[in-house]
């Protein structure tokens, strides 16, 4: 509620500048009495005149944010007005010095400069009639004035250098988080890119099946008709299975992906494998099983796969001296879970800011309805955690 009031209240410019506006209104109307119509003193002006001269000198500083130059060339022209009728300085006069900092903050530096050269022959003019013309006189009010409004015009010139620095880096931040967004994106459809081209020796596989079973029926069509059933189930099976993978893979990609090398892409069966090459690399890994394995999709298979890969490349990275990890494989009836745990660094790894391997794991996940949860695990190590359902009705 106080946070929605205050930008309420920061968006009105005109009730803001009308609130900086008060104590002044208030100190005009203490000093009135003083400064209104005397018999003895034809310069002093009545009480009418001097709530006109107020309002004059007041009333344009509450839109001096929206129009600056135009405000300060009012209270200029009205102050210069009462310098030719011979009327005292008033305390409404300090908006001179309120419309001076206005402008040197929110325009450029040439308007600013041409406000305080105004202002200087302003205060000229007022220390030379306060002295009755004399020289000597008019200095020590002259240099009051010069310090005055050299203040002013400083403290103007350093609010217009530091907004232009805070809008700087507004602009810098907005423009470095579009292009990390369009990092992220570019990264997405990299992986996306790639998932379609090791899906495709999945559904070349089925496919290649198919045909053979196919060719087989017909083969035992009439001599054998107990095979040929056989083949008719493979052949449902796998059309079944090639189906799901080609829509699966319409609904991942948004564009084209680009052509490249295809290869027969590892499983769950070369884990064991992988895990050596990473103890090889100097990292320690405990591949632990559990559960009776289902039968699982080529697609799937890589999944998991790639999965460990990138959690066991990330603990070598970026895990430090003496780091261990530990890979648990658990076999569902619905679903395969694996959990890559080490003791490494944790939250305190250094990020360059340019990986996307969770990114990609993510993406693989998804693809079969599974998730990912990765981050640093209490008192130091890093988990990954991804589920992996193993049929289509268990995505739900």
């Amino acid at each position: 509620m106080v946070g929605r009031l205050w930008e309420w209240w920061r968006g009105r410019r005109a009730l803001v500048d009308a609130a900086f506006l008060a104590p002044l209104v208030l100190l005009q109307l203490v000093t009135m009495p003083s400064a209104v119509a005397d018999p003895a003193d034809r310069y002093r002006v009545t009480v009418l005149g001097y709530l006109l001269l107020s309002a004059a000198l007041l009333v344009p500083m509450v839109w001096r944010r929206r129009w600056p130059r135009a405000t300060f060339a009012v209270v200029s022209l009205v102050s210069f007005a009462q310098w030719v009728y011979g009327t005292q300085m008033l305390v409404a006069n300090a908006t001179v010095l309120m419309g001076l900092y206005t402008v040197t903050a929110y325009c450029s530096f040439r308007w600013g400069l041409a406000a305080l050269g105004t202002a200087v022959l302003g205060a000229l003019l007022e220390a030379f009639r306060q002295a009755d013309g004399d020289w000597r006189s008019a200095r020590a009010t002259l240099f009051v004035f010069a310090v005055c409004l050299t203040a002013v015009w400083i403290l103007g010139l350093h609010m217009r250098t530091r907004r232009a620095y805070l809008r700087e880096l507004e602009e810098r931040a907005e423009r470095l988080e579009r292009e990390r967004d369009t990092e992220i994106q570019m990264a997405r459809n990299t992986e996306r890119a790639r998932i379609a081209r090791e899906m495709h020796d999945v559904v070349a596989h089925n496919v290649s099946v198919i045909v053979v079973q196919a060719d087989g029926a017909a083969y035992a069509l009439d001599s054998d008709p107990g095979r040929t059933r056989q083949a008719l189930e493979a052949i449902s099976s796998t059309g079944r299975t090639a189906l799901a993978e080609m829509r699966r893979l319409l609904g991942v990609l948004r564009e084209e992906a680009a052509g490249g090398a295809y290869a027969p892409q590892p499983g769950l069966g070369q884990l064991d494998d992988l895990v050596e090459q990473v103890r090889a690399a100097g990292l320690p890994v405990t591949l632990v099983r559990s559960g009776s394995p289902p039968e699982v999709s080529e697609g799937r298979a890589l999944t998991i796969y790639r999965i460990v890969q990138e959690a066991l490349t990330n603990a070598l990275k970026h895990g430090g001296p003496r780091t261990s990890a530990k890979v648990l494989l658990h076999y569902g009836d619905d679903e395969v879970t694996v959990e890559i745990v080490d003791d490494g660094r944790g939250a305190a790894a250094p990020d360059d800011g340019h990986g996307h391997g969770l990114v990609g794991m993510r993406e693989r996940a998804a693809v079969y309805g599974g998730e990912v949860d990765a981050g640093p695990r209490p008192g130091g190590g890093f988990e990954v955690r991804a589920r992996i359902p193993v049929r289509e009705e268990a995505r739900a």
